[in-house]
């Protein structure tokens, strides 16, 4: 549409040399949307009564008292900062200027909070942000898993639409060999070795053969969830106290810092699974940006042909790589069965592959970007769980798809234009 054509933005540099930036129209516009959608939520749902946040429990080291507003007063006072914020961005743009990141997470951090406080106004229970971020924190570990495995897959030049896949068969080998040996430990190490197979299946027709790389992936999902829901029906289900009722992870409680009110629990009281995730999102990150491996990643997956020419093996680099991409993969899976629950579903996962590759495009892929858009889906999982306590008028289908929809909202790019990798998704052929 014409609304949404960039402006160009001409920036005069030394000498007659100008360079030309292009600054997109899509943030303002998003925000001027999502402005004028909660006034209108506000304007016809107008609710009475104040709204209780919670944000200690009694095991705290010190408590922080709870924080009561008038719901729909307080709603309103966020619409008028989303409208300045909203101004300020339009004001950039039409100066030519790009609208900074934090403007956007401030924006963002306004309306959960005013949205909140309306949905929480006259209930009777309140609103606990403890429980809301650990929710969210849980919800958001296989994402993070997946969406690692997505950036080293997609840095090295191979697009891993079977995310998804690796995450299920995680999954149930996690938990088939979790019940068999009784031993969550056992149960994680297959997944890891469930994810790995899984990637060496794609690398074989992706790379060695130079199958399309989606279609490759997705024929993957597919088939995965046909084996898995197959060996669930005629193998588990018959002997399920057996062979799909595994041990769990318990959680390890931090000294000191499990007791920081709001995030204590819910970054410091988690399962070991959990503690590796914070592990291995800054580890891929250094891999990938501080080491000769990370740069050979890095160059087979922009110019494969120029990686070739000083002398670094291009295959055997891009099958290394999603090797470790399914193995980080089927960590995630794992925590399905090990961490979540002790026994397998048919398709639990429910599309957490796909929300994490929309990860790695909202994280521009980088490690870290991606692991915070992660938290962002599993924070938008998590909402539905907290409004139910409060009794907000939400309907439950609108807070179910919520997640699905803010996945739209990144791959559409209306958080910010993203490339990819040059050669992502392009099989290399020796010349």
């Amino acid at each position: 549409m014409t609304a949404l054509a960039p402006t160009p933005a001409v920036v005069p540099a030394a000498g007659e040399h100008r360079r030309v930036e292009v600054v997109g129209k899509k943030a303002p516009i998003a925000l001027a949307i999502v402005t004028a959608l909660f006034a209108l939520v506000l304007a016809l749902g107008s609710r009475e009564g104040d709204a209780s946040f919670r944000f200690a429990t009694q095991t705290d080291f010190f408590a922080i008292p709870d924080l009561v507003v008038p719901g729909t007063t307080f709603a309103w006072i966020c619409v008028g900062v989303m409208t300045l914020l909203t101004l300020a961005a339009v004001a950039l743009v039409a100066a030519r200027r790009r609208v900074p990141v934090w403007l956007s997470f401030l924006f963002a951090f306004v309306f959960l909070v005013g949205f909140l406080a309306w949905a929480a106004a006259g209930s009777s229970a309140d609103l606990p942000v403890f429980r809301l971020v650990g929710g969210s924190v849980l919800l958001a570990v296989p994402i993070v898993f997946g969406s690692l495995g997505g950036v080293i897959g997609e840095r090295a030049g191979v697009v891993n639409i079977a995310i998804e896949g690796q995450l299920l068969a995680g999954a149930f080998t996690a938990a088939f060999v979790g019940s068999v040996t009784d031993s969550p430990w056992a149960g994680l190490v297959a997944a890891v070795v469930a994810g790995v197979l899984v990637a060496l299946v794609l690398g074989l027709f992706t790379i060695t053969y130079r199958v399309n790389q989606v279609i490759v992936g997705v024929v993957l999902n597919v088939l995965v969830i046909g084996v898995t829901s197959f060996l669930y029906s005629k193998v588990l289900v018959p002997d399920g106290a057996t062979l799909n009722d595994t041990e769990r992870f318990d959680p390890i409680a931090i000294p000191v810092l499990s007791k920081i009110p709001v995030i204590g629990p819910a970054l410091f009281n988690q399962t070991f699974v959990v503690y590796l995730m914070y592990v291995t999102v800054p580890a891929v990150w250094f891999a990938l940006m501080r080491t000769r491996w990370g740069l050979r990643v890095r160059a087979v997956g922009e110019h494969p042909t120029a990686a070739d020419t000083v002398g670094i093996k291009v295959e055997r680099t891009r099958y290394r790589a999603i090797m470790i991409a399914g193995a980080i993969a089927g960590v995630g899976g794992a925590f399905y069965t090990v961490v979540s629950v002790s026994s397998f579903g048919k398709e639990m996962t429910a599309g957490a592959g796909f929300i994490a590759l929309a990860a790695v495009i909202f994280g521009k892929w980088d490690p870290v970007r991606a692991a915070l858009a992660a938290l962002l889906f599993g924070f938008a999982s998590n909402l539905q769980n907290a409004l139910s306590l409060v009794g907000a008028p939400v309907p439950s289908q609108f807070m179910l798809m919520l997640p699905y929809v803010v996945t739209i909202l990144a791959v559409a790019g209306l958080v910010g234009r993203s490339r990819g990798p040059a050669a992502a998704g392009e099989p290399y052929v020796k010349e």
